[in-house]
């Protein structure tokens, strides 16, 4: 049998962003000739995302579109536990609702992949001609500084460890998810410390990263304190 491409997307409140992204994402496996399906794991977003994500069933088909709700905003380390539950494919490609991350790059992770039979492939905003377009200095340095602390202290030898475009082998993913303890934004960086400490390959993609087109950034001081706190908690357990 050939690949099979999952997405995992977790949402709240992305209806406006959500089917731009799921056209694009059909499109471009189209394009490439894959196999492919996203799982839309909602946290019961109040704005109609999950009618939404209905609509986007009926146009697409249940064998393409996936809608695995929960209850309430439990975070978005757990929604990829929650949406690997569902995953009927043997590679599962992480990225962002709100239109930060393009599909067209999707084509670059799986060459990639391919390339040296990598384990994981992650998206960087901070390699090669990669960056990021629509952050005020404030931001872009508060990410800059993120991932230099996180780099200097842990060293996982991976440019961009806040970044949430990857493509990983799905068994990979659900081994290094079951020794991952972060549940919100800390997630994505424990992921490839983990990943490190288990001797899984890495490979980079430059990408583009883009503020979101609708809605706001969920993303505030409670997060980056948690993001501090969860660099010290794996400096000094991994």
């Amino acid at each position: 049998m050939g690949d099979k491409y999952s997405v995992i997307l977790p949402t709240y409140n992305e209806r406006k962003n959500l089917p731009i992204l799921v056209y694009l994402l059909a499109k471009t496996f189209k394009a490439e000739k894959l196999d492919w399906e996203v799982i839309i794991v909602d946290d019961a977003s109040p704005d109609g995302t999950q009618e939404i994500a209905k609509k986007l069933i009926d146009v697409f088909g249940a064998e393409h579109i996936q809608l695995r709700p929960r209850a309430g905003k439990l975070g978005l380390g757990t929604a990829y536990v929650h949406g690997l539950n569902f995953v009927t494919g043997n590679f599962v490609i992480i990225m962002d609702a709100d239109f930060s991350h393009h599909p067209e790059a999707i084509p670059e992770l799986i060459a990639k992949q391919k390339s040296e039979n990598f384990d994981i492939v992650t998206g960087t905003r901070y390699a090669g001609d990669g960056g990021v377009f629509g952050w005020d200095l404030k931001r872009k340095m508060v990410s800059r500084g993120a991932n230099f602390l996180a780099a200097t202290v842990l060293r996982p030898n991976v440019s961009d460890l806040t970044g949430s475009f990857r493509l990983y082998k799905k068994d990979v993913l659900a081994k290094i998810i079951d020794v991952t303890k972060s549940k919100g934004y800390v997630f994505q960086m424990e992921m490839m410390v983990r990943a490190r400490s288990l001797g899984f390959t890495v490979g980079e993609v430059p990408i583009n990263f883009v503020d979101r087109l609708y809605g706001e950034s969920k993303l505030g001081g409670d997060e980056i304190v948690g993001y501090l706190k969860g660099v010290w908690t794996l400096f000094t357990s991994v």
